[in-house]
């Protein structure tokens, strides 16, 4: 792929132009990056104060005892969000479900090991682990080229 920017100071606004002899996945690909709106921040609570947690940050987003928590290397902090509304604001193409209650950041992701029976276990970067449910095994496997 060959990537080319012009500087115009007559130029009022971006433009992107792609050129390619087909529509391919690799087009399709571009094409919806550049449609997506930017990741948006997650209000997270911890002790009563509010902070927001930038989506990079996170390793891990999962939902326990009615509740939606965010994990980063600063802590884990509640969300008052449901976890289908904390999945619509990130990047499908870093975070992904890996079960009903978790979604994981795949840049944290150190390690997938894939002996095990019907799952697949994921080291994530803070030394924790989390497993992939059988309902998300085929996906992953996918994402992962496997």
């Amino acid at each position: 792929m060959e990537i080319q920017v012009k500087i115009d100071p007559t130029c009022r606004e971006p433009k992107v132009l792609v050129c390619a002899h087909a529509m391919t996945d690799e087009v399709q690909a571009i094409l919806q990056a550049l449609a997506q709106a930017p990741p948006q921040l997650l209000p997270g609570f911890r002790e009563g104060t509010l902070e927001l947690l930038e989506p990079q940050d996170l390793l891990r987003v999962y939902a326990a005892g009615g509740k939606v928590f965010a994990v980063t290397p600063a802590g884990e902090f509640q969300l008052r969000l449901r976890l289908y509304e904390a999945e619509a604001r990130l990047d499908k193409t870093v975070f992904v479900r890996i079960s009903h209650s978790e979604i994981i950041n795949l840049r944290k992701a150190k390690a997938f090991d894939l002996r095990l029976s019907g799952t697949i276990s994921v080291r994530l970067a803070d030394g924790s682990v989390s497993y992939v449910s059988r309902r998300y095994v085929a996906r992953i496997k996918q994402l992962l080229g496997v």
